[in-house]
């Protein structure tokens, strides 16, 4: 007789999830170490740790080189955050971003095979979270920063990349970007459109907005309107901070002014990142063959089956509907590129190449329910990895 434990009974994958088996999937964390080399004798012991293990720790001292090749550092990832823009869950501090962290270390190892350390740091401060990660550069091979509010985390990001020697990615930024223009470009596809030709209105200013918007342009995006909780950033508005007034110069050339409401008026795209609500009627007023993304987590802006009474294409951050658009699809074949290839920076080329590569995956089987591979598909990180670390040696930073 067999029982719901059993390991021979498979689960019914369309079942919803339950609390339950949520809470009891999080219950001691999600990570562990392994040894991969066991101490089964005290010969082994010797060789593990005192006295063989001095013989290491001399050859690094004197060429730190060799770090690489006899530490976990250069297939390392260090995850680190200050739990202040969290999912859709906004600043809920070091402690419960941890699980998110953990998480993210657990796609690292599962699709990448890359290790990772969740660092979370109980701080907000840019200099110190800087100096923290800085001196703590002997112990990773590279740095995901995660859930931090912008716009401290531009700053962090930038500060980091120019102090380490080592590949730095924010991933709610490029992350995010990297697998939106690849949905992009599979919708686009389905519709048979140019990405030229579209008007995109990005709701959210936040990291990810900002982000998405510059790597929209970067590919060629006709038309791209930002607009964040005070209405459509355009050239004069008042109290915008540096990051908004320089992307103003860049975005919107019709020259828009208002709300939400005026930005999707005939937009052909929409695309969800601020965590609020999006009305039935304003998804309404968008061009024919519209796309709606309604990216924020857990709650999309729009539920999808709302929004596909107007809209061609509906894609979210869930997987519990089609199209799921997720940062799991780039960062772990991102990182495992750049660490293959040596980089000391992770470059737009290399970012480019991860989101042609994502769209090279569902090139075959493209449709309205299936713009992008599934989350869980195994060819994804190692065709991302292959086209990241190829451009990396392309741009000299391997």
């Amino acid at each position: 007789m067999t029982t719901v434990n059993d390991p021979l009974v498979q689960p019914d994958l369309n079942a919803p999830v339950t609390d339950d088996e949520i809470f009891r999937a999080h219950e001691g964390g999600k990570l562990d170490v392994a040894v991969t080399s066991p101490i089964a004798d005290p010969r082994a012991l010797s060789i593990v740790y005192t006295p063989g293990v001095a013989k290491v720790s001399r050859a690094i001292a004197e060429d730190a080189e060799l770090a690489k090749k006899y530490t976990w550092t250069n297939r390392l990832v260090a995850v680190v955050s200050d739990g202040t823009a969290v999912l859709g869950l906004g600043d809920i501090g070091a402690r419960a971003a941890l699980p998110v962290m953990e998480g993210k270390s657990a796609l690292f190892k599962t699709f990448g095979g890359l290790n990772s350390i969740p660092l979370v740091l109980d701080t907000t401060d840019v200099d110190e979270i800087v100096e923290t990660v800085v001196r703590l550069r002997p112990s990773f091979g590279a740095v995901n920063l995660e859930d931090i509010a912008a716009p401290r985390c531009f700053e962090i990001e930038k500060r980091l990349i120019e102090a380490l020697d080592c590949p730095v990615m924010h991933d709610d930024q490029h992350g995010t970007a990297i697998i939106l223009l690849a949905a992009l470009r599979g919708a686009n596809t389905v519709l048979d459109r140019p990405i030229e030709n579209e008007r995109i209105v990005i709701a959210g200013a936040g990291a990810s907005g900002v982000a998405c918007a510059n790597f929209l342009l970067s590919a060629g995006a006709g038309e791209v309107v930002v607009v964040d909780s005070r209405g459509i950033i355009h050239e004069g508005r008042e109290g915008l901070n540096p990051v908004k007034a320089e992307l103003a110069t860049r975005t919107n050339s019709a020259g828009l002014t208002g709300g939400l409401a005026e930005a999707i008026d005939g937009a052909d795209v929409f695309v969800g990142l601020s965590g609020s609500t999006v009305p039935e009627d304003l998804i309404a007023t968008m061009a024919p063959k519209s796309i709606v993304f309604a990216l924020s987590n857990p709650d999309p802006e729009i539920h999808p089956d709302v929004a596909r009474r107007h809209a061609a294409i509906v894609a979210t951050g869930r997987s519990d509907f089609p199209n799921q658009i997720n940062n799991s699809l780039a960062f772990p074949g991102v990182f495992r590129g750049a660490l293959d290839a040596g980089a000391r920076r992770i470059t737009e080329r290399m970012k480019m190449a991860a989101s042609d590569a994502i769209a090279a995956v569902a090139a075959e089987d493209l449709s309205a329910d299936y713009i992008v591979p599934s989350g869980v598909d195994p060819r994804v990180a190692p065709e991302v990895a292959a086209a990241v670390a190829q451009a990396a040696r392309e741009d000299g930073v391997a």
